[in-house]
């Protein structure tokens, strides 16, 4: 705090400043904020914009989907190749092994994290990235992720009823062999909702944005 006299005649006047006080009020004046159309909050040069958690992902136009009829999408077709529904099955097993020959990790510790981690995988490879990692077609996928590109995004198709049933039957296996421990069990239950969840029909094309809100509205900024 600093002080400052002065004396104008007889009578004497003290000032006293606090430079965080005089700082706070230079703040409040090169970045001042105020409300527009009771949605809209300006904060100096930038706007934030309130937006739905979840959207659906519109249809693509006839130009997508023209590109996308024009070669095939080796992204997605290799899961009705031949042996693409065995390796589920021989990862799930690779990971009960490496995570038995741990030491001191217990049979129903072990279970879990099998469950837990075929869970994340999958989520990772077909709900979470979007678009192929192939440059052939334009772009033309690149607003849909892996389980909506499977099958020309036709529900109950032998290969997305296996996809479904797997992570269902290892939970209720994972269930089994953890003795049916609360904890575990609400573990293993909430993983495997985050993998099934996504892949039923009323979720088809749906996007959660709660790491980046922007996207609810792609088009907001355009208008």
């Amino acid at each position: 705090m600093r002080r400052t006299a002065s004396s104008s005649g007889a009578q004497g006047e003290v000032i006293l400043e606090n430079p965080e006080v005089v700082q706070n009020a230079e703040k409040k004046m090169a970045y001042p904020t105020h409300t527009t159309n009771g949605n809209e909050k300006v904060k100096g040069n930038r706007r934030r914009r309130s937006s739905s958690l979840m959207y659906q992902e519109p249809p693509e136009s006839l130009e997508q989907q023209s590109d996308q009829a024009v070669l095939p999408n080796l992204n997605a077709q290799w899961v009705n190749a031949k042996g693409a529904w065995a390796i589920h099955i021989v990862c799930i097993l690779l990971l009960k092994i490496l995570y038995d020959i741990v030491p001191s990790i217990s049979q129903e510790t072990s279970w879990t994290l099998v469950n837990t981690t075929y869970m994340f995988a999958t989520y990772l490879m077909f709900h979470y990235v979007r678009g192929i990692p192939f440059e052939f077609n334009a772009g033309a996928y690149d607003n849909l992720n892996m389980w909506e590109q499977i099958d020309n995004e036709d529900q109950y198709t032998p290969a997305k009823k296996f996809l479904l049933a797997v992570p269902i039957c290892l939970f209720l296996v994972s269930t089994h062999y953890t003795r049916y421990d609360l904890m575990l069990f609400v573990v293993n239950l909430l993983a495997t909702a985050a993998v099934v969840v996504p892949k039923l029909p009323a979720f088809h094309r749906m996007r959660f944005t709660f790491f980046n809100p922007d996207l609810a509205h792609p088009d907001s900024d355009q208008r």
